[in-house]
């Protein structure tokens, strides 16, 4: 275990890139620190200073050195404690499993945005766009198994379990439902959502739609 203070995290509730880097700690059983930012009311000097490139959370600050973006903190977590291993053995299983994380991290965040962000017929191009991805990761990469990596929870499990706190404002504002779509998808949802170490760090998506609610009525979209 980890001291307290050793291991912080600069966070934001409604993240899903800041819920990736808690339940890799979590299944690591690495205790930390959690630091919320005010994103609207003013950043800290400490996110300003340790993001200076993109002022945005996720950071983690270990032993007061920092690093930014999500996936490259859950890269770092898993060399710095190597067990249990997040990532598999084999260099191809590896590879594969860093394809699968580049094609969540480009797709699957921006399209259920342009859902929720969109007006009129833009929602419908969004939505469809959004299923088409879902199902690529369905029948492409999930298959049958029980995880992205097999048997057990991992790398690209972790990637794309954190974004799905999101997908009932996705559903509301595109008037569908994920699991009539994508039924093994769901099913892998559920088995993770299973876990403590996803369960209890992922934030209420009704919030999340209450969220999305009030950055629409921000950005003057209604």
């Amino acid at each position: 275990m980890s001291k307290s203070g050793e291991v912080v995290i600069l966070d934001c509730w409604a993240s899903p890139f800041c819920v990736r880097v808690k339940i890799a700690l979590n299944e690591k059983g690495i205790e930390y620190e959690n630091r919320e930012e005010n994103l609207f009311g003013g950043k800290s000097e400490l996110l300003l200073k340790s993001n200076p490139i993109h002022q945005k959370v996720p950071v983690l600050l270990h032993h007061g050195k920092s690093l930014a973006e999500s996936t490259i903190i859950v890269d770092y977590i898993d060399q710095t404690w190597t067990s249990p291993p997040l990532l598999p053995s084999s260099p191809y299983d590896v590879a594969q499993a860093r394809f699968w994380a580049d094609f969540i991290d480009k797709k699957v965040f921006d399209a259920g945005r342009n859902i929720w962000s969109g007006q009129g017929e833009a929602v419908e191009v969004a939505k469809k766009e959004f299923i088409e991805i879902l199902k690529q990761l369905e029948e492409l990469a999930l298959a049958d198994k029980p995880f992205f990596g097999g048997d057990s929870f991992g790398y690209v499990d972790i990637l794309a379990i954190a974004l799905t706190s999101w997908f009932y404002t996705f559903e509301q504002y595109g008037g569908f439902k994920v699991e009539d779509h994508c039924p093994k998808l769901s099913a892998w949802i559920k088995r993770c959502y299973q876990r403590d170490t996803v369960s209890k760090v992922s934030p209420d998506p009704v919030k999340i739609y209450e969220f999305a609610a009030m950055l629409r009525k921000m950005q003057g979209i209604e």
